[in-house]
């Protein structure tokens, strides 16, 4: 029995890559790293930083620690980042233990250390503390945080934001309030929590535009290589992990080796899907690792760009 022929444009689909073959081209990307707390610990993450620089993210951001801890470490890291790598820093400020004169201070000294870029959070609780409670002068929220810095000086200022609504907002539309506030301040951009059902960041993205926030809405994407740890993580903030993600994962305790691969494919799978519906730009919560971040890029089609070869 003769087979049906394909058609050429069948076979182009085919043949395509489902991310290379966009109009748009392969994803811009940014990293987040936590700043170290040991010596040894930061020779890990510059080794992590000089792997990930020659894929040329967009940005790369530094945390804080819970309740501001590592505040200063986190200070260091995002100077030396200016100072000794082609990388554009950008430097976490919460609102947290700190007055509006604090804080203004080291957005000053950011800006004459040439960091232009900063991620503005409310941040959480201090240690100890069973909730976020503001401090009495300083900024109590994150959009008073922006409208703060955009006084100080002209940043690039990214905010946060949650596809399954901040587990402290009283419900998603006031979360949503929350996000418009924060955008009418000065933001230029959102970052989202960790999610991995796409349709949830799908469904959140509409009703962002439909509330008429126009600043672009990056995915934030979480690696896995340690389901248990995410999913007690998850629990305490919000975001749902899909029951078929357990699955992936099962039997694999004991081999750190699987659960890597199994780890970079979901990810990459994510980012596909979500680039097939129109996302060019993605923030990965990289836990200063490396090698599951250049792989998943590199599956994006962001790769480190190869010298020029001479003419003969």
């Amino acid at each position: 029995m003769s087979e049906h022929p394909v058609s050429v444009a069948a076979r182009g689909r085919l043949g395509a890559d489902p991310v290379s073959d966009f109009d748009a081209g392969p994803p811009r990307v940014s990293f987040e790293f936590f700043p170290p707390k040991t010596a040894e610990m930061e020779s890990r993450l510059w080794e992590v930083i000089e792997r990930l620089e020659p894929l040329a993210p967009r940005f790369v951001s530094v945390t804080y620690g819970a309740g501001g801890s590592t505040r200063e470490r986190t200070h260091a890291t995002v100077r030396r980042i200016r100072h000794e790598t082609t990388l554009e820093p950008a430097a976490h400020l919460t609102c947290v233990a700190a007055t509006r004169a604090e804080i203004d201070a080291v957005a000053r000294d950011y800006w004459a250390a040439g960091i232009r870029h900063i991620v503005a959070l409310r941040g959480d609780a201090i240690a100890g503390g069973r909730s976020y409670q503001p401090h009495p002068g300083g900024y109590a929220y994150a959009a008073d945080l922006v409208a703060g810095l955009k006084s100080v000086a002209d940043f690039e200022v990214s905010v946060a934001a949650y596809p399954e609504t901040h587990p402290e907002a009283q419900n998603a539309e006031r979360d949503l309030d929350n996000l418009r506030r924060k955008v009418d301040a000065g933001a230029n951009r959102a970052i989202t929590q960790y999610f991995f059902d796409v349709d949830l960041y799908l469904r959140f993205r509409d009703r962002v535009a439909a509330r008429g926030i126009a600043v672009p809405l990056v995915p934030g994407i979480l690696p896995v290589t340690n389901y248990g740890q995410v999913k007690k993580f998850s629990a305490s903030c919000g975001a749902t992990i899909p029951a078929w993600m357990e699955g992936h994962f099962a039997g694999l305790d004991d081999d750190p080796e699987t659960r890597r691969l199994v780890a970079a494919s979901i990810a990459a799978e994510q980012c596909r899907r979500l680039h097939a519906e129109g996302v060019h730009e993605f923030h990965f919560y990289t836990l200063n690792r490396a090698d599951l971040i250049v792989a998943i890029c590199h599956l994006l089609g962001v790769r480190a760009k190869r010298p020029a070869v001479a003419a003969a």
